[in-house]
């Protein structure tokens, strides 16, 4: 399909955070022209009536409701009906699509919605979440609501709004530490700054617009984290040891890595154990894997709870590091758990076919014998 897959942006953020503000003021930027937008105006202010009739058919609203639990449905037919448009010519030209959460949402099931519909993944790809926090409440916010601490952890983005009414500047220097430490993979930027438009914010996915290709680095978000790891021996972040941030405390950021290559059928089996056991608290992987069939070309894997995105091949190493790296940001899963099983599968070539029986009733006995 010409065009196709295209890019699909999610904008999240608890209520009151201003996404739609942020909206409002991306959309008059010429980058994103042919964008088709998807807004809930449930508990928040509607785009301006100017850009919706600038943008006409490319602004879409969706009845009033939760997008991501009681219109979730209607998201799949409105992406349905954009391909549909496109194909028959009643939109000329789609270059992406964003799609604004309701600030209740828990952002999973709309990305799930995106990746495992059957043709939706032919026609669009997951680009990204940008995640708005209002520095204001958001400590608070974080320590009420579980909802909130997701929309960060599962960010690509972390976009920090409303600082200038901040009157503390060791609260904002303690809301940022405690972003870090939720989501280390995640570029913290100001929605004030001026660089805070579409060139930041967007564009997340493997390949890197700058350079023309793939940039494993970068999308695994490891050069956001060696950052984070660097400030924090030194001594700087001390966000996770606050006694109300027991929300927090749920949320882990770790990387599994093999150096070498895995059979595909070993790979295979651990994420579907993975998934099996513990697919609820998966809340997203993302992974490069080095394949013992085929060494030369990584396999790429994107993952949301119980949802696979098709993994895909690339031609060649992009930057020359081989080996298999895997970063989860999981939610009260057991960390333990997950090295043990994967230490199984790619440390032992004997039990790439195992007894599938034994293993998903006691998986850990096999990863600890």
């Amino acid at each position: 399909m010409n065009g196709f897959p295209i890019p699909v942006s999610v904008l999240t953020g608890f209520l009151g955070a201003g996404k739609t503000t942020l909206l409002n003021r991306l959309l008059k930027d010429p980058a994103l022209a042919d964008t088709a937008v998807i807004i809930n105006e449930y508990g928040e202010v509607a785009i301006d009536h100017l850009l919706v009739e600038q943008a006409s058919d490319g602004i879409i609203q969706l009845s009033d409701g939760c997008l991501c639990c009681t219109v979730r449905g209607e998201l799949v037919d409105t992406l349905a009906d954009l391909v549909d448009r496109l194909q028959t010519g009643r939109i000329a030209r789609l270059a992406r699509v964003i799609v604004e959460t309701t600030g209740l949402a828990d952002p999973a099931p709309v990305l799930q919605s995106i990746m495992a519909h059957p043709a939706l993944v032919q026609a669009f790809r997951l680009d990204g979440v940008i995640t708005l926090v209002d520095t204001v409440n958001g400590n608070a916010t974080l320590d009420a609501h579980v909802e909130a601490v997701k929309q960060v952890a599962v960010a690509d983005r972390i976009v920090l709004s409303k600082a200038d009414l901040v009157t503390d500047p060791r609260e904002l220097k303690t809301l940022r530490a405690r972003l870090r430490q939720i989501n280390p993979g995640a570029e913290l930027l100001d929605a004030a700054d001026t660089g805070t438009g579409v060139a930041a914010l967007f564009d997340c996915g493997l390949y890197n617009p700058a350079t023309k290709s793939a940039d494993v680095r970068r999308w695994l978000g490891e050069e956001a984290a060696h950052d984070h790891d660097h400030h924090h021996h030194d001594g700087h972040d001390h966000a996770h040891g606050h006694d109300g941030h027991r929300h927090d405390q749920r949320v882990r950021s770790y990387s599994l890595v093999h150096d070498g290559p895995v059979p595909f059928s070993a790979i295979e089996m651990f994420l579907d154990l993975l998934r099996s056991a513990h697919g609820e608290r998966l809340l997203r992987m993302k992974g490069v894997i080095e394949l013992s069939e085929d060494p030369s070309r990584p396999l790429v894997v994107h993952g949301v709870q119980k949802i696979l995105h098709p993994p895909v091949q690339l031609p060649s190493w992009p930057d020359g590091q081989r080996g298999t790296r895997l970063v989860l940001i999981t939610l009260d899963m057991p960390e333990d758990y997950v090295r043990r099983l994967f230490a199984a599968f790619t440390n032992r070539p004997s039990i790439d076919t195992p007894d599938r029986a034994a293993l998903e009733n006691n998986p850990l006995a096999i990863a600890g014998r």
